[in-house]
């Protein structure tokens, strides 16, 4: 599967939990300004990691349960889940290095 695909509350666990890779989730909603701006680094990380790593989004404002769960209060918020736990948090639009950097350490 290449590119991003949306997850929800109902769809979360089987896609994300029990990934055999790791997942990043991009948590976001419409009307995000820096959600809109990380958008495109998300895509491309979708596609240079394609086949090592899942890359979905979840629309907050359709998906309340899965962001409460995780603590998410700010958007963009990107999770890192490794074997079904967090392997990493990042709050706020970042720049790519920074989300590269902690999916290499996933990887490893």
């Amino acid at each position: 599967m290449s590119g991003v695909s949306e997850v929800t509350d109902a769809s979360f666990d089987a896609e994300v939990m029990e990934s055999e890779i790791p997942v990043l989730i991009d948590f976001w909603a419409p009307w995000c300004g820096p959600c809109r701006a990380i958008a495109p680094l998300v895509d491309e990380l979708a596609g240079e990691y394609e086949g090592k790593l899942k890359v979905v989004k979840m629309n907050v404002d359709d998906n309340p349960q899965t962001p409460g769960r995780f603590g998410v209060r700010g958007i963009p918020n990107l999770i890192l889940f490794k074997g079904g736990t967090v392997h990493e948090q990042i709050v706020g639009a970042v720049a790519k290095q920074k989300l590269t950097d902690a999916v290499d350490g996933a990887l490893s």
